[in-house]
């Protein structure tokens, strides 16, 4: 059965990132996350739009976030307001309910219920500037005191020096192209594109991306009995590049792309006893 509900007039809902606000209505807002706090007001409310009719506002974030009281507490992006709330910045009145949660583990949570994995014991990955990690059992998504995912992977520490998210990101990608080629000027969208076009230097960086995750997420998956594995972020836009590599390293775990609208069907179930 389909258990998503319709993305009501009377909710918005917000994906905040650090150059763009995503809404479950297509739009895109630029937003300058080192900017100042008139200018994140200002893009965060022109997201939100007219509030006459606005009932709630469901906001997936990335931490470090005050969850359940709704504050700034970043300070490599958003760092002019921290320690502000979200509704003092947006003067939001009070009547309008406000939900926030981690992105990563409400994209796991929309995930689940659009795949219908409730039974499964789902890993969700997203690839791009960063490397997120969250997990459920069960269906049920596991969280930190904080209300993060209750397991990383980006800072685990890498033999070479650094960390897994120098290898395993958009500049992990780029670093490991420079490194066979000498060509420091492309993009990851550039080179995603040369392999697909059987360029061997760039088919071999996102041959070796997919063994490095594979070999960090084997021992991750096992412990914690994970038998499902979704991909998501821009870089995983190009799994196929990726999927021979880490499906060799993950024998008989089922891997699949994240379904898109993923966040908004989880930010939506957040209101559905409202």
């Amino acid at each position: 059965m389909d258990t998503r509900m319709s993305y009501s007039s009377a909710y918005c809902l917000l994906d905040v990132g650090g150059t763009f606000i995503k809404c479950a209505d297509g739009r895109q807002v630029p937003i300058v996350s080192d900017g100042s706090r008139e200018e994140i007001a200002a893009a965060l409310n022109e997201a939100i739009g007219p509030t006459e009719c606005l009932e709630g506002v469901g906001i997936a974030i990335p931490g470090p976030f005050n969850y359940a009281e709704g504050l700034f507490l970043m300070q490599h992006k958003f760092a002019s307001v921290f320690g502000v709330s979200f509704r003092e910045l947006t003067h939001l009145p009070e009547h309008i309910v406000l939900k926030f949660h981690h992105d990563v583990n409400i994209t796991l949570r929309g995930a689940i219920r659009i795949l219908g994995l409730e039974e499964r014991n789902t890993a969700l990955v997203t690839l791009g500037t960063g490397l997120g990690f969250a997990h459920a059992v069960n269906g049920k998504v596991r969280y930190n005191e904080m209300g993060s995912p209750a397991r990383n992977l980006w800072n685990i520490p890498v033999e070479e020096g650094g960390i897994l998210e120098d290898r395993i990101s958009a500049r992990g990608i780029r670093a490991a192209y420079v490194h066979k080629t000498g060509d420091s000027t492309s993009s990851v969208l550039t080179i995603a594109r040369r392999a697909y076009e059987e360029e061997k230097a760039a088919r071999e960086v996102f041959s070796d991306l997919g063994c490095q995750l594979g070999d960090a997420l084997e021992d991750i998956m096992n412990e914690l009995g994970l038998d499902t594995l979704l991909m998501g972020g821009q870089i995983a836009k190009s799994l196929n590049l990726i999927l021979p590599s880490l499906q060799e390293r993950l024998e008989g775990i089922r891997i699949l792309p994240l379904p898109e609208g993923a966040v908004f069907e989880g930010l939506a179930s957040l209101f559905e006893n409202e």
